[in-house]
């Protein structure tokens, strides 16, 4: 007998997942947007908006077997998930892939689509307008969005603001080092070990003056709060046995299970699983799911699988805009060829529209 997979959340784990296994099992993917939000070209897309569309992927080509259900997920059970509507989808195992959110423009608010448009185009307005402007957070998004506006908005005034000490503290030091030597030379000014003491908003830019936790004022046209993403997890909270970590990450076992449901398991941003919440982080978390997943299918059990181990320190690649950039690639810290070759110049854009049928 066929067995049913749902997994819930069309990001990069869900759409992977779902592909692999959609010729060896019955596949739902709940998803309530009706597109793939590819999250580095949103960066370049509040600067340079023609990338926009090449970046937003429709899911109707993703499976040729299963079914992509346009739908919010309610809750979750053994015997499958509720939607918002109440219907059931019943399934004998679960994957809960929801993510996490960021700020205004970097992933959608709601699941509208057009919405979505229609907040890039405005904010990409307002940093056209801007001739000053003020970036909290020296994340990877703070970082790339920096350096994507030094590369397409030369004129513009960008300041980048960080709590911590250097750019990528818990990384190869020569990663952060390289970092900060080109957004310096590309005109962008580096204030670390400061916090930010009077945001007016957590979720998307304004204009305004920031007060720093030092005693200082910056005055900005144009301020983008880049403080963070919050993991997806709501809808596991009513699941036996769930325990939160750090930014609303749920705890997993060694088999990615996050409550004491035998076959619900929890992958991406929303779990806290050891890796780190990017990418390139959960790519060996999608392969290891895939194996295991079909040895179920094949008669295991999940404690006859091998465990799953994490990055130890996943490469991390940090463009600064189309031609610069410096990335970690666990064995050495390379520089703007390679970052541009791998990331930099197409932001995987054409990966992820192959990968969902799309040329």
């Amino acid at each position: 007998m066929t067995k049913r997979i749902i997994i819930v959340g069309g990001g990069y784990v869900g759409v992977q997942l779902a592909k692999a296994m959609d010729s060896k099992a019955e596949v739902t993917l709940i998803e309530p947007r009706s597109h793939f939000v590819h999250a580095p070209a949103m960066i370049r897309a509040v600067v340079d908006p023609q990338i926009l569309d090449q970046g937003l992927i429709p899911y109707d080509d993703l499976l040729k077997n299963g079914q992509v259900l346009r739908a919010r997920a309610h809750s979750i059970t053994s015997a499958g998930v509720t939607l918002d509507d109440g219907t059931e989808v019943l399934g004998d195992y679960i994957v809960v892939a929801t993510g996490s959110n960021n700020a205004t423009p970097f992933k959608p608010t709601s699941d509208s689509i057009e919405a979505f448009r229609a907040d890039n185009a405005r904010i990409h307005a307002m940093l056209e307008a801007a001739q000053s402007v003020a970036i909290v957070g020296a994340g990877a998004v703070g970082t790339e969005l920096a350096g994507e506006i030094a590369h397409f908005m030369p004129d513009k005034k960008v300041t980048l603001i960080s709590s911590e000490p250097s750019l990528f503290p818990t990384m190869p030091s020569k990663l952060g080092t390289t970092l900060f030597g080109k957004l310096n030379d590309a005109g962008v000014t580096t204030i670390f070990g400061v916090r930010a003491e009077n945001l007016e908003s957590l979720t998307e830019p304004y204009s305004g003056a920031l007060e720093l936790n030092n005693g200082d004022k910056i005055a900005a046209d144009l301020i983008f709060p880049v403080i963070g993403s919050r993991a997806s997890s709501a809808i596991l909270d009513t699941l036996p046995g769930i325990s939160k970590g750090g930014a609303n990450r749920v705890k997993t076992d060694p088999w990615l299970r996050p409550s004491d449901l035998p076959n619900v398991f929890a992958a991406g941003d929303v779990a806290e699983s050891g890796d780190a919440m990017t990418i390139v982080a959960v790519s060996r978390q999608t392969p290891w799911l895939e194996k295991m997943l079909t040895s179920l299918i094949n008669g295991k059990k999940v404690e006859e699988t091998a465990k799953y181990k994490p990055w130890g320190k996943a490469p991390f690649l940090v463009p600064l805009g189309p031609l610069k950039g410096s990335s970690f690639l666990v064995l050495f810290t390379a520089g703007d060829l390679m970052t541009r070759l791998m990331k930099g110049k197409d932001l995987f854009v054409s990966k992820y529209r192959k990968m969902l049928n799309r040329t």
